[in-house]
C-alpha cells in the first residue's frame, strides 16, 4: 500500500481550504497527532465514539471530519473526562491522526456544504451570503421559476432525503432560497438582505420562531448532519485523486 507523509496532506488541505482565515469554535487542519505516514484516510461527518470504531475496521492510518474536536469540549481550564476521554483513548491507541475543518467546509465556494446544497436542489448560484461573525458562508440561489412553499419543502425533502422541519413566515410561493448549512438559524436576516425569501439550514433556535413571521421571511430546517455530509466527502475525494492513496466514507446517520 502507498504511504505519504502526514504533513503533506494536511498541508495541502490547509491550503486548498484557506484554513487559517476562519475565525471558529475549533482549529481547523491536524487536531490530533498520530503516525507520520498515512496510506488510508476514513472520512465522515462527525466524530463519534460509534464513528471511531467503524472506522478502525478499515486500518486507517487518518481519520478526517467536519466535526471534529471543539474548545468548549475541553473547557476553560481544560480538562479530558466521559465521551472526550473515550474518544481520544480510542484514537491515540491506534495511533490515528484526525483532520477536522468546521467552517472552511461549509463556506469552500467548489467543494463547501454550501455550494453542493445549491447544486443539489438545482439552483442557480446568485450571491454570496455575508455574516457578521463568520464572513461569506453561504449563497442565495434562485429557482427556474416561482414554486408553491409547500412544494418546494416536499423537494428539499427529497433531494437531500432527509424532514424538514419547516415555517412559512413569508409569502406563497418562493424562488431565491437562501442556504447556510448546520446550526445557523439565526443569519436567516443576512439571507433576506442578501435577497432570499427562503431560508435553508440545519438547525432553528426558539427566538427565530416569532421573528421569521413579524420579518416575512419563509424557513427550513433540513437537519445539521443532513445538510453538512457533502463538504467532507469531496474533500475525501480530493485527498484520494491528490495523492493516490485509499479514501472511504463512512456514514453514522444523525436526523438531528
Amino acid at each position: 500500500m502507498k504511504k505519504v507523509k502526514r504533513d503533506e496532506i494536511v498541508k495541502f488541505c490547509d491550503e486548498y481550504l484557506e484554513a487559517d482565515t476562519f475565525k471558529d469554535y475549533c482549529k481547523n487542519g491536524l487536531q490530533l497527532e498520530g503516525k507520520e505516514e498515512v496510506g488510508k484516510v476514513i472520512v465522515g461527518v462527525s466524530l463519534s465514539e460509534k464513528f471511531i470504531k467503524a472506522a478502525l475496521t478499515k486500518n486507517p492510518d487518518m481519520l478526517a471530519v467536519h466535526h471534529g474536536l471543539f474548545a468548549n469540549q475541553f473547557g476553560d481550564p481544560p480538562r479530558i473526562r466521559s465521551f472526550l476521554r473515550n474518544r481520544l483513548k480510542l484514537m491515540l491507541k491506534n495511533d490515528l491522526n484526525l483532520l477536522g475543518y468546521h467552517l472552511p467546509l461549509d463556506a469552500h465556494p467548489k467543494i463547501g456544504n454550501n455550494i453542493n446544497l445549491i447544486r443539489k436542489l438545482g439552483l442557480k448560484k446568485k450571491c454570496r451570503i455575508e455574516t457578521e461573525r463568520y464572513g461569506e458562508i453561504g449563497f442565495v440561489g434562485s429557482l427556474k421559476s416561482e414554486m408553491p412553499f409547500s412544494e418546494f419543502v416536499e423537494y428539499v425533502n427529497e433531494k437531500l432525503d432527509t424532514t424538514a422541519f419547516a415555517i412559512q413566515g413569508g409569502k406563497d410561493k418562493v424562488q431565491n432560497i437562501g442556504i447556510i448549512s448546520g446550526g445557523a438559524s439565526n443569519n436567516y436576516l443576512d439571507a433576506m438582505w442578501a435577497g432570499a425569501d427562503t431560508y435553508l439550514c440545519g438547525a432553528i433556535e426558539e427566538n427565530v420562531v416569532r421573528e421569521l413571521e413579524e420579518t416575512g421571511m419563509n424557513f427550513i430546517n433540513a437537519g445539521h448532519y443532513n445538510t453538512e455530509r457533502y463538504g467532507i466527502q469531496n474533500l475525501g475525494e480530493l485527498i484520494e485523486n491528490k495523492f493516490n492513496i485509499a479514501v472511504e466514507y463512512i456514514d453514522i446517520p444523525n436526523e438531528v
